[in-house]
């Protein structure tokens, strides 16, 4: 079986070929690549062979898995797979399995961080400190007491509303399944257009399909408090980056935490949100650390394992 690595997956060398070495062992081969393809014709260069596909979050398109006729499965080092070709994958009987669960810590202590940033505007105090200025215009806010929004409980979102609990915020939630554990903890679920109005910050943690893209456009934004916050680390179509960056500028809300946009960074020139005020702008980092990337390279090689065994684990297709 041939295995390859599309792209690079942010672990050691040493930690891969440990990872790697119990199917080279069985007389899989395995070839990872160190930097990512620059285009569809690398991506097709190095995949058409393969059996196995683990990539990241660079996008894979029906143009790239058309010229790959052995493909059976693609171990995704990512949780969301909106830019893979699933449609395509599945018509080929392409089994595609996620790295569910990876980031969940990770991404919900960014959501924090983004909520604490914008209340005690970080970005602007660190420029203070650095430019022999003092504190004037820095007056912030505390948690404490806030009423902390959280849209979609699943494992990211639940974490996120103990985090925000643990600051002594009041929970509330919007999510199609309320989970028992957040009720018998405080947690009230209710719908979505009355947790925007309620809500001094608004966090979001669903998946992007078609019935989440712009999930908050210029309807859903006027709903919420002048005084609110939105914070965004799930995926950047939830929001309508148009009619957010308006919010902004115009004063119909206080300020946004935004880790996601409509496309990777680096982020283009004209890109809505990079010029609003009273904005935390972050490059997609919220699963980005260690511990994290360390815990999805063990899960896709164990995806590999699972599906190898007729048992598949994490699959989407």
């Amino acid at each position: 079986m041939n295995i390859v690595v599309l792209e690079p997956l942010g672990i050691p060398n040493s930690v891969l070929e440990d990872l790697s070495r119990p199917l080279q062992t069985k007389g899989h081969r395995l070839t990872a690549y160190n930097t990512r393809p620059v285009d569809e014709a690398e991506q097709i260069s190095r995949a058409q062979e393969a059996d196995v596909l683990i990539i990241a979050n660079q996008p894979l398109g029906r143009a790239v898995l058309e010229k790959c006729p052995h493909l059976k499965l693609i171990s995704v080092a990512f949780t969301g797979v909106d830019h893979l070709d699933t449609a395509y994958a599945r018509s080929r009987g392409i089994c595609v399995c996620n790295a569910a669960g990876y980031a969940t810590r990770a991404t919900a202590e960014q959501a924090l961080l983004l909520a604490l940033s914008v209340f005690r505007h970080a970005v602007l105090a660190d420029n203070a400190a650095r430019n022999a200025q003092d504190k004037t215009g820095l007056l912030g806010q505390e948690l404490y007491g806030k009423t902390f929004g959280i849209v979609g409980t699943g494992a990211i979102g639940s974490h996120a509303a103990r985090l925000a609990a643990a600051f002594g915020c009041r929970v509330i939630a919007y999510s199609r399944t309320p989970r028992k554990e957040l009720l018998q903890a405080g947690v009230e679920y209710m719908p979505l257009a009355r947790l925007l109005a309620q809500a001094d910050v608004v966090s979001l943690h669903v998946p992007l399909t078609a019935q989440t893209k712009h999930l908050l456009g210029a309807k859903e934004l006027a709903l919420m408090k002048p005084t609110a916050v939105l914070i965004n680390t799930a995926r950047g179509p939830l929001v309508d980056a148009q009619a957010l960056a308006h919010a902004l500028r115009t004063g119909q809300l206080a300020g946004a935490g935004i880790d996601v946009f409509d496309q990777e960074p680096p982020l283009a020139a004209d890109t809505p949100l990079l010029n609003a005020p009273h904005t935390i702008l972050s490059p997609h980092i919220g699963f980005f650390t260690q511990e994290a990337l360390a815990h999805r390279a063990r899960i896709v090689f164990e995806n590999i394992h699972k599906w190898e065994a007729k048992t598949p684990q994490n699959q989407i297709v």
